[in-house]
């Protein structure tokens, strides 16, 4: 089956599909192996494993090769961090098209403003929905027609919170209407946030879970009983892998003995075995 039309039946069924982050080939073979049914790739994590300190300088041409290389380390559906699209116009479209030629299965495009100069948070409203009309052409004049997009809206980054989350209840409406599968409201903060959107927002949404804001605020859990229809976890694996390496290293470095990290960590004799 082609794998957007999966992702797409994942998406409409009544279960929240949780799409953990994947950041390279083995940090998404681990999340096939353990046993999810698709990946986000996440631009922010990638960023750090490359260790650009910005993730607004996360070139286009390494973002499609991480992508890539998380495609072809497993079998599932993998959806890309398409940032803010790398341009607009016929610049976005082709961009469009390199992510679909690699084999994505979708992609995230957000409203964040990317401007250094301009003190908005977030581009215009009608810029947005112009570059979810220009990609929806784009994919209905491709090979696959199923490809699925998510559009974020970054707007509670804006500073009064009321405010804001009535701009991404409007905006996440909007960009559903005009095209988007899914709309993503970044940021989301608190149980009654998730509450709040999972009631004004008529369609489906997705919302990042697992965050150092919100990882105490509401689960994986809540986000099912509430209906959404996807969860992303953005920094999970990147944040545990880089505390357990961390933690790891520097035990060595005060033992200089694997039997104490051995019995601690337990680690995995045979790696082969769980990456095959």
């Amino acid at each position: 089956m082609n794998k957007s039309k999966l992702l797409k039946e994942l998406l409409q069924s009544k279960n929240t599909l949780i799409m953990p982050d994947a950041y390279d080939g083995l940090s998404a073979k681990l999340i096939e192996k353990a046993g999810f049914l698709a990946v986000q790739c996440s631009g922010y994590s990638i960023s750090l494993a490359k260790q650009i300190i910005n993730e607004k300088n996360l070139s286009l041409e390494d973002n499609l090769k991480t992508t890539e290389e998380i495609i072809k380390s497993t079998d599932i559906p993998i959806m890309a961090d398409g940032e803010n699209g790398y341009g607009n116009n016929n610049i976005l479209s082709n961009n469009i098209k390199k992510f679909i030629s690699i084999g994505t299965s979708g992609i995230n495009i957000e409203d964040q403003n990317f401007n250094q100069n301009n003190n908005n948070k977030i581009i215009d409203v009608n810029e947005m929905i112009d570059k979810i009309k220009i990609i929806k052409k784009t994919i209905n004049n491709s090979t696959n027609r199923s490809f699925i997009l998510n559009a974020r809206t970054d707007a509670l980054l804006i500073d009064d919170r009321k405010k804001a989350q009535k701009i991404a209840i409007e905006r996440a409406n909007n960009y559903l209407e005009n095209g988007a599968d899914l709309a993503f409201i970044c940021y989301t903060k608190t149980y009654d946030e998730l509450k709040l959107f999972s009631k004004e927002i008529t369609g489906p949404i997705s919302i990042a879970v697992g965050l150092p804001y919100n990882y105490k605020e509401f689960s994986i859990k809540d986000c099912q009983e509430l209906g959404i229809a996807r969860v992303s976890l953005p920094t999970y694996l990147i944040f545990n892998t880089i505390k357990y390496l961390f933690d790891d290293l520097k035990m060595l470095k005060k033992d200089l003995d694997f039997k104490k990290i051995r019995n601690e960590n337990k680690i995995i004799e045979n790696i082969s075995s769980l990456l095959s």
